[in-house]
């Protein structure tokens, strides 16, 4: 138990159930089997809980040199062979499960969670290291579509949106860490741009994928939008606002991250509501 709680905690628990959730929710919302709804929960699951795994196990030495002790592999709760294992298993089981659903989800599903490994491998220290978050949350709405009997890509809005979703996530996650990143020698997009500005491209990028909801979900008739989706895209607005405020006005702080996440939250539950719309 203490090998599993170390690499639970490795996992990055917070995003990986974010992530399965909304999985969960974009199939309930499209009208999923409720077996296919189940195989494609537990499928997104084990890929997120492979890609934490395999972060940290690739980290563990550089987060040894800035003494984050908060990081069970660094601190050496679980071997990094224990590791690399239970984060391939994890890859094989997504794949499997995803198979089952049929080659495309299999593929779409393998093209998300390549392009999370390859940031975890090295991307992440490079001026390209947004890429690998545009391929994956582009992808990602695509995954419920593609599990349903009939399967078909997500809408054109729907990868604009999760691109956004994508991007926000990625230029603002690694604000907290950016002294730590910058004593090891990892330098990607948000690092090269800076704390103030990653946050208000990752506000805009979250205000462009609202609009993509709002505009592209209900055909561009705005007077066929959902009361709830108006009031989820009023309050991305607001949130975006209100982080683009505080990063011309106030020193950097772990707000903005908290700020920009919420809207990316809000942004979801948009996306969400939408759902019906997924595969027009």
């Amino acid at each position: 138990m203490h090998i599993v709680r170390a690499l639970w905690g490795s996992s990055h628990p917070g995003p990986t159930l974010v992530v399965t959730a909304l999985a969960l929710a974009l199939g309930i919302a499209i009208g999923l089997e409720p077996w296919r709804l189940a195989v494609l929960t537990v499928a997104v699951f084990a890929g997120q809980l492979s890609v934490g795994i395999s972060n940290d196990a690739i980290d563990a030495p550089r987060d040894r040199t800035v003494g984050r002790g908060d990081k069970p592999l660094a601190r050496g709760d679980a071997s990094l062979r224990v590791a690399w294992g239970a984060a391939s298993l994890c890859l094989v089981i997504a794949l499997g499960l995803s198979l089952v659903l049929g080659w495309r989800m299999a593929a779409a599903h393998a093209l998300a969670l390549g392009a999370a490994w390859a940031y975890n491998a090295g991307l992440k220290s490079t001026a390209l290291s947004i890429v690998p978050f545009l391929v994956s949350f582009g992808i990602f709405p695509s995954l419920a579509t593609l599990s349903a009997p009939v399967p078909s890509f997500a809408a054109g809005w729907a990868w604009l949106a999760g691109a956004a979703l994508g991007a926000a996530v990625h230029l603002t996650n690694v604000l907290p860490d950016l002294d730590d990143d910058a004593r090891t020698g990892v330098r990607g997009l948000p690092h090269r741009l800076g704390a103030r500005p990653a946050a208000l491209v990752a506000a805009a990028a979250v205000v462009s994928g609202a609009i993509a909801v709002l505009v592209g979900s209900s055909g561009g008739v705005l007077t066929a939008v959902a009361p709830a989706a108006w009031v989820l895209f009023a309050a991305v607005v607001v949130v975006a606002a209100v982080t683009a405020g505080r990063a011309v006005l106030r020193p950097p702080s772990r707000a903005l991250f908290r700020l920009v996440m919420l809207a990316a939250l809000l942004l979801a539950a948009q996306l969400v509501v939408s759902g019906a719309a997924l595969a027009a």
